[in-house]
């Protein structure tokens, strides 16, 4: 990943960025009401990004102008004792998004092929019978377990669903800068943790492991962007803009038409009511 860019320059000032996402974002709540009406898509929208790389604050800012019962947030965590009672895609397949809605997933199915794959321990949690100790998690483990999520989203998008995968790509730089105002604004302390300081010297292997998973995961059907993340306003822009772009495309979501009786008598309903 140390190929792509960080950064990216709109020939903007923050100001003229932010009004232009004010203007993608209203254009993609007006589509989700549509999307809705129409009833056969759903949207997912996966992001992916180390610490501090600005999911959060993207979601925010992005979906600020959906109806509030059109967008679905998932924040996954560390697996909880019931999940770990199933596969590692279950509570991922039980939370995506009806026909008509917006589904986001901060953090994604992929953390079990990126942080798993740095902390491979992770994986004994699982309980999977074939594997037994950290020497059974070898380069087969790790193609089939691609190839299951290839599957898994290939069937999902069969099945109506669009698929945006997002890879918010920050500098190390400036994600030692952010971890430094967390630490220095007190209302941000929380967000701190010492871990971020060990996950942080693991960079180059995060790194190398998001390269491989973009790379063998990237489909027509479920492609993974890479968006420049280092400035916030800029990342956000990006992404509701392909959004949009994308979305446009489908020429068959639109709202249905009315039954002819109905489309027939609307004078008459109109009459009835300023009548009563």
């Amino acid at each position: 990943m140390s190929k792509q860019p960080t950064n990216y320059s709109l020939d903007a000032d923050e100001d003229a960025v932010k009004d232009e996402l004010k203007k993608v974002r209203r254009k993609l709540g007006e589509l989700q009401d549509t999307l809705y009406a129409h009833g056969k898509y759903a949207v997912l929208v996966c992001l992916q990004g180390m610490d501090t790389a600005g999911k959060d604050s993207l979601i925010r800012e992005v979906f600020k102008d959906f109806n509030a019962r059109g967008v679905v947030v998932h924040s996954f965590k560390v697996p909880t004792e019931l999940e770990l009672k199933h596969d590692y895609i279950w509570r991922h397949y039980i939370a995506l998004p009806a026909r008509g809605k917006f589904g986001v997933f901060n953090r994604t199915h992929y953390e079990n092929v990126l942080v798993t794959r740095v902390h491979p321990g992770y994986i004994l949690g699982e309980n999977i019978p074939s594997v037994n100790r950290i020497e059974d998690i070898n380069d087969a483990f790790w193609d089939a377990r691609f190839q299951q999520i290839n599957n898994f989203e290939k069937h999902i998008a069969d099945n109506g669903t669009i698929i945006f995968k997002f890879f918010l790509n920050l500098s190390k730089d400036e994600q030692k800068n952010r971890l430094l105002r967390r630490l220095d604004k007190k209302e941000k302390n929380w967000k701190f943790s010492p871990g971020d300081l060990k996950e942080r010297k693991l960079w180059g292997k995060y790194q190398a492991c998001y390269e491989d998973a973009i790379n063998r995961t990237s489909k027509p059907h479920a492609p993974w962007f890479n968006i420049p993340a280092d400035d916030k306003p800029t990342a956000r822009y990006i992404v509701a803009k392909i959004m949009l772009d994308t979305l446009k495309q489908y020429s068959d979501i639109k709202e249905p038409e009315l039954d002819d009786e109905v489309k027939a008598n609307i004078q008459l309903y109109k009459q009835q009511l300023n009548n009563e």
